[in-house]
């Protein structure tokens, strides 16, 4: 690290102190904030662990959504994030005003069916919705929905896919997808598979089924440290999901090896918006106070759907 990086990095630790401040970080963070981070996870285990924060500010270096579930769940607290504009490519794909319309020709047209909202979506979409699951608890909330309700599962269609092969359950699939999982190569997979032919392959499942369908292992973030941790033999894993994924699992079993699968279009897959999070960013808002996630009219029923299907 440099003189410069060092610098901020104390920079951060006492403006942290001063604002009696705890700093969640998710798993596509660069290395460097996921460091800093008083809890790492993925979207369910951040939401859990804002529950439990104990001090008055949340400083949350991940994507607009998220900052927003911390703040739902947490009112009372002050909800900081370095970079509003960190948003979601899934949560843009599907505007509140038009999934509102597209529910009331559903029910115009005599169908029942329960709204199931993947967690990458705004508070507005939430506070449309039955329920709201994560890659982690996705397959427990959709044993929850009566078989005489169909399914609406929104935004992500690949997630919903897989969803439908493992639960077995119809689902009618808004078509969102993640920008980077959706553009993972299958050709130069298949080319790190011939060039390592004892590799495993895990995806999250927010990958499109050509890319799933070529994997070892299927789940989300969380569920992918665990499934490495099981495997005793040092191994070469093929990781499909966000490049900075790789950073968390090395931490945490650096008895293997890791692999970025590649995009289209690049060596690996960073996600833009989450890379809007720098250190220089995270010392300036706990230094100001900005930016604030404040509270909204919808995040009260969004309240609601958030409690009933992360934390009961």
């Amino acid at each position: 690290m440099t003189a410069v990086l060092t610098d901020i990095v104390d920079e951060i630790k006492h403006l942290k102190a001063r604002e009696n401040a705890t700093l969640l970080a998710h798993y596509y963070q660069d290395g460097e904030i996921q460091e800093l981070a008083d809890f790492n996870g993925d979207s369910l285990s951040l939401a859990r662990a804002a529950t439990q924060v104990k001090t008055g500010t949340i400083v949350f270096c991940g994507v607009h959504f998220m900052a927003e579930t911390a703040k739902i769940l947490n009112p009372s607290k002050r909800v900081l994030m370095p970079d509003l504009d960190a948003g979601c490519s899934l949560a843009d794909s599907c505007p509140a005003p038009k999934l509102a319309r597209y529910q009331e020709m559903l029910r115009l047209n005599g169908r029942k069916f329960h709204t199931v909202t993947y967690i990458n979506s705004t508070a507005a979409v939430k506070a449309l919705s039955d329920w709201v699951v994560t890659s982690g608890n996705a397959q427990d909330i959709i044993k929850r929905v009566p078989e005489e309700y169909e399914i609406l599962f929104v935004p992500d269609r690949h997630l919903g896919q897989y969803l439908q092969e493992v639960t077995g359950r119809t689902m009618i699939l808004w078509n969102g997808s993640c920008m980077v999982h959706e553009i993972f190569s299958v050709g130069d997979l298949l080319a790190l598979k011939r060039k390592l032919p004892r590799a495993l392959t895990i995806a999250h499942p927010e990958c499109p089924a050509n890319i799933r369908e070529h994997s070892e292992f299927v789940g989300g973030t969380e569920a992918m440290v665990r499934y490495v941790d099981k495997i005793a033999e040092p191994t070469d894993f093929l990781v499909a999901t966000e490049a900075n994924m790789l950073w968390q699992l090395e931490h945490k079993v650096p008895r293997h090896r890791y692999h970025p699968v590649p995009g289209i279009t690049c060596a690996c897959n960073k996600c833009p918006h989450m890379g809007r999070n720098t250190l220089e960013k995270l010392r300036d808002c706990l230094a100001t106070g900005r930016p604030e996630v404040v509270w909204q009219p919808e995040f009260d029923r969004a309240k609601e759907v958030l409690q009933r299907s992360l934390l009961r």
